[in-house]
């Protein structure tokens, strides 16, 4: 066995979610979680993850996350794999001290496994059903 691949995929697992991780969680309950659009305002407001807040990754600071909770987890998303938002969201937000993870292939991959989003472009689908 190949232990440093074994600890990639180890530590893979604890820093990234997939959109049925975050919906499970959201739906036991089990776990203090946030989700965070790193993307824009604009493109939050076009379509976003129920319940997500919006967080431009560029505007992320001590003053923009003072009413945060430390004792949550956040886990970051933008568009999908060809947007790095997520990934600069979760950097910036865990120098801060935050626990965050990143939602694997972002608010593309939520859409494609089928569940709903809000905005102006709203789509349905498996609607969360928080037991937070």
């Amino acid at each position: 066995m190949n232990m440093d691949q074994l600890r990639h995929y180890q530590a893979k697992l604890a820093y990234e979610m997939d959109s049925f991780d975050v919906y499970t969680t959201l739906e036991k309950g089990n776990k203090p979680i946030t989700i965070v659009d790193g993307r824009s305002d604009a493109a939050y407001q076009v379509e976003h993850i129920p319940g997500a807040i919006n967080i431009p990754h560029r505007e992320i600071c001590v003053h923009r996350t003072a009413d945060l909770d430390p004792g949550r987890i956040y886990v970051c998303y933008c568009d999908g794999i060809g947007c790095n938002a997520s990934t600069k969201t979760a950097l910036k937000l865990m120098t801060l001290g935050f626990e965050v993870r990143e939602l694997i292939g972002g608010l593309d991959w939520w859409i494609r496994d089928g569940y709903a989003t809000e905005g102006t472009k709203a789509r349905t689908g498996t609607e969360i059903i928080c037991g937070c």
